[in-house]
């Protein structure tokens, strides 16, 4: 494992939280323990205190009598009695170095820490008095068995807290190995993905948590990945192929212009054919150049209130050339006031006159073509609506596709490359709109476009 992986951070977190814990759970233990171990000296002192007390209310007018002192001497070394007027009533060798606070400072019953011979102890300093008389009690009790437990605890403890801290880190390293095993099979599964292999797809971890959802989610970016090189691919065969026809009969047109025997009506023709060929090759350039702008982002429409009436009056002008030649009656149904969205005044202008110019070519000669826009709520609705051969059922979820044509054959002698409703296509929904379109065979089509209002 790499020093900066994640398993090593989980190990070395999970390390430093459960050692943390130990020293705070250690440190409340040993104090705890402490505590308890102090507490029951001062019981045990505050006993020695009364058996003392109950001792000078038992002799108190005999406490001068050397018997009386002798029994003094059986309650230990370690304490020490004096009167109100601090004369000694008995005074244990071990707290010779002690000084017995005077009757009158000593009102409560105290314990704290004291020095004997250099070593801890606990001092006890109880004031009473009896029959009238103040006494001041001192008892010691040394803590040199207590500090060796203490310390003996302590000694146990460190040891302890290294094996543990051992033991958290394996166990975190194991831990930390378990839960990132799914991870290393998704970076397995994910690197084995090709360009050759979309298809592929990671499997998916049965038990519902982030890991799924990361699953999941990689499975969803590949898909979309797929879906996108498969439309690369497509448009690129597409692009490749409508650009080698137009070349293809060019270059066959010219090798026939250049044959011996050749007249200049020929010849003149044959340059005739190569310039429409030529304008057709450039426009559809123009349009591959377009849409490829487009699926890159750099392609960015104008963002300004257009008139959408006027937009579609223009393209009708355009297109009525189209339909005089061709027999076609064009007829338009505007508004009288502006119905302005915001958009590219240009843009919706092709638009239109892509639907115009569809509907005009696949429409017989003694046709209709209706132009209707009207605002409908907060939303604008074109609509261009033929008497032409219509469209089967079974082609109209892939009209809008690119280079997709109901008939080829026609498409082609008509100048068309299936680029023209995948184009407008992508301008509607590029203001925010939708394109639609109801069709029958020998009934003509309707598409119709929505624009949001503004």
């Amino acid at each position: 494992m790499t020093p900066r992986s994640i398993g090593v951070r989980l190990t070395v977190w999970f390390t430093s939280l459960f050692a943390a814990a130990f020293l705070i759970l250690a440190g409340a233990l040993w104090l705890a323990l402490r505590g308890s171990l102090y507490q029951a000296v001062d019981e045990s002192l505050r006993e020695r205190a009364d058996g003392i007390v109950h001792f000078i209310e038992d002799h108190e007018t005999r406490l001068d009598v050397d018997e009386v002192k002798e029994e003094f001497r059986a309650h230990g070394e370690l304490f020490q009695v004096a009167d109100e007027s601090g004369r000694w009533v008995h005074r244990g060798a071990g707290l010779a170095d002690l000084a017995v606070p005077s009757s009158a400072a000593a009102a409560d019953a105290s314990v704290g820490e004291a020095t004997l011979h250099g070593e801890p102890a606990r001092l006890l300093t109880q004031p009473v008095e009896i029959g009238g008389r103040r006494f001041v009690v001192q008892i010691a009790a040394p803590l040199h068995d207590v500090e060796q437990g203490l310390y003996a605890t302590l000694r146990f403890l460190v040891p302890l807290f290294a094996a543990s801290l051992v033991l958290a880190a394996a166990l975190g390293y194991w831990l930390s190995r378990r839960a990132l095993a799914p991870v290393d099979e998704i970076t397995r599964a994910a690197r084995s993905i090709t360009a050759d292999n979309l298809a592929h797809r990671l499997r998916v971890p049965p038990a519902g948590d982030e890991l799924t959802r990361l699953t999941e989610t990689l499975n969803e970016m590949i898909a979309r990945l797929e879906a996108s090189f498969r439309t690369i691919s497509r448009f690129t065969a597409d692009a490749s192929h409508e650009l080698r026809t137009p070349l293809a009969v060019m270059r066959t047109t010219a090798e026939v212009a250049l044959q011996r025997g050749a007249d200049g009506r020929e010849r003149a023709a044959a340059l005739e054919h190569i310039v429409a060929e030529i304008e057709r090759t450039t426009q559809l350039v123009e349009n591959l150049l377009l849409i490829a702008k487009a699926d890159s982002g750099a392609a960015p429409l104008a963002r300004e209130p257009v008139d959408v009436a006027a937009a579609v009056g223009d393209a009708c002008a355009q297109a009525s050339v189209l339909a005089r030649v061709k027999g076609v009656e064009l007829a338009a149904r505007l508004p009288d006031a502006p119905v302005y969205t915001s958009g590219d005044a240009q843009a919706l202008r092709r638009l239109f006159l892509i639907l115009l110019d569809n509907a005009v070519k696949y429409t017989p000669a003694g046709g209709r073509c209706d132009v209707h826009v009207e605002r409908r709520g907060a939303e604008i609705v074109g609509t261009v609506r033929d008497t032409g051969i219509g469209i089967a059922s079974h082609h109209l979820p892939h009209v809008f596709e690119r280079f997709y044509r109901v008939d080829r054959a026609r498409s082609r002698e008509q100048g068309g490359a299936g680029l023209g409703l995948a184009i407008g296509r992508w301008i509607a929904e590029s203001h925010g709109g939708a394109i639609a379109v109801e069709s029958e065979l020998e009934r003509g089509s309707s598409f119709r476009v929505h624009l949001p209002g503004a």
